[in-house]
């Protein structure tokens, strides 16, 4: 039976420093040979023997680089580096071919593929490559400088996936649009990528679009003249203009009134706005990056948000993860907001009781990351010792008011809960799955894509 392993350290650096690499190839030999160059150049190395054990060691631990074999049993190279675009798109991918199948990985590179090396490999070229690889993949988190995403704490690799792309995005001037559910952290999301950008020395101004009178809102966004309606006793530049050299943020954009999207998407075209009750239109220089948790897709087609200004909206779009779809993270939240809240308070509090740890793993966070702050400020709050108890965890659960998920999302959650048992119940048989679900394998197939859930993840349950 194949298994995905990872090497022990080696003494050729520290650690702390050793990048890691996954290499993937069904052949052991080729393995091994593999894992010896790269561990004795100093690299953390992971090894599995199949495009599926690779992507579950991927969902673990993520690497950043991978070198896979192009021709293998079941899922070949090319299958593997599409699965891993889906799930991890800016991870290097480094391709071994044999000599007859060179044209195919020519081809690969220009599908995105890293690069390729011929078999039998040349040692110093494969190190090169991978080399290259990493310094790609450094960039693409950040390098060292990690001023700019300061704010998130995260341990999730599909959060740490995803501020990479918003590192890469941040260098261009595309609009962005995020979707997530409320409390998720879609402003926090926006300010790391202002603060990634060339902008950064600008100012970030946000807006939320659904707590602005609908009245009020082409006023606060586009400014006024003095007159221009009752009340207006000056003029008013607007958010926009405030906004101007740096990236202004519209919150739940997906609550903006239609009569105003079509004013949004005038100001995006000409790049000027126009204040209520003037007749000249002023130039702003921003960066649009937007939010919602409305399903804006079917907002277009319903007729309720303007297509044309959803295209310009998402140029680039991100999906924040809810906090129930990355649990490794509640530990590091908690910790990060119990350590600001004690400070604020002035009180010595230092550490959560394990009992109390797993009461907010396990909890089901329909608010999210706000939620949780607020838990673990109200468990602070009354706590009287250096130990946040269970007790104190669990009155702040029942004190936080029920939140209410929208249709959709909990239509989502239900479903992607309901495979991941079925999964467990099976030992990642698909067949069997499928068969109790009631669904032909194509269609069960496509519900695992959908919720990125590998059954190789599954192996070894009650099958």
């Amino acid at each position: 039976m194949g298994t995905a392993t990872i090497d022990a350290p080696t003494m050729h650096q520290p650690s702390a420093t050793r990048h890691r690499v996954l290499i993937v190839d069904d052949d052991p030999d080729i393995l091994r040979l593999l894992s010896m160059r790269l561990s004795a150049a100093g690299y953390a190395v992971a090894s599995a023997d199949s495009g599926e054990r690779a992507l579950a060691a991927i969902a673990v631990t993520r690497p950043e680089v991978v070198i896979t074999d192009l021709r293998m049993d079941g899922m070949d190279g090319m299958a593997l580096f599409d699965a891993i675009q889906r799930v991890a798109p800016t991870l290097p991918v480094i391709i071994l071919t044999a000599h007859g199948t060179i044209p195919e990985a020519v081809d690969a590179t220009k599908r995105g593929v890293f690069g390729f090396v011929p078999k039998p490999f040349d040692g110093k070229q494969l190190l090169e490559q991978v080399a290259q690889a990493i310094r790609f993949s450094v960039a693409a988190a950040g390098g060292a400088d990690e001023a700019w995403r300061a704010e998130i704490v995260t341990a999730s690799p599909a959060m740490e996936d995803l501020l990479r792309q918003a590192k890469l995005v941040a260098q261009s001037d595309a609009s962005v649009l995020i979707h997530g559910a409320s409390g998720a952290g879609k402003e926090m999301l926006a300010r790391a990528l202002h603060k990634a950008s060339k902008r950064a020395a600008c100012p970030f101004v946000a807006v939320n679009c659904a707590a602005i009178p609908e009245a009020l809102l082409e006023s606060e966004l586009f400014g006024h003249r003095k007159g221009a309606f009752t009340g207006a006793a000056y003029d008013h530049k607007g958010l926009f203009q405030s906004a101007d050299g740096g990236t202004i943020f519209l919150d739940e954009i997906g609550d903006m009134p239609l009569a105003l999207q079509a004013k949004l998407l005038r100001a995006l075209q000409d790049r000027e706005v126009r204040p209520v009750g003037s007749t000249q239109s002023v130039p702003v220089d921003v960066r649009i990056v937007s939010a919602t948790h409305r399903d804006l897709d079917a907002q277009v087609r319903s007729g309720a948000f303007r297509e044309d200004l959803y295209y310009r909206l998402n140029v680039v779009s991100f999906r924040l993860p809810a906090l129930a779809d990355r649990r490794e993270d509640v530990v590091p939240l908690a910790n990060h907001f119990l350590g600001e809240v004690a400070r604020r308070y002035g009180k010595d509090v230092r550490a959560f009781a394990p009992e109390a740890l797993e009461l907010l793993i396990g909890a089901p966070w329909p608010g999210n990351v706000r939620q949780l702050q607020n838990v673990i400020e109200q468990a602070v709050a009354l706590a009287t010792g250096s130990i946040v108890t269970a007790t104190l965890v669990q009155a702040a659960l029942k004190s936080e008011p029920a939140a209410l998920t929208p249709l959709d999302e909990a239509k989502r959650a239900f479903e992607r809960d309901y495979l991941i048992r079925l999964l467990r119940l099976t030992g990642g048989n698909v067949t069997k799955a499928s068969r109790m679900a009631q669904r032909n394998r194509t269609e069960f197939y496509k519900l695992l894509e959908r919720h990125r859930l590998q059954p190789a993840m599954f192996k070894g349950g009650r099958g």
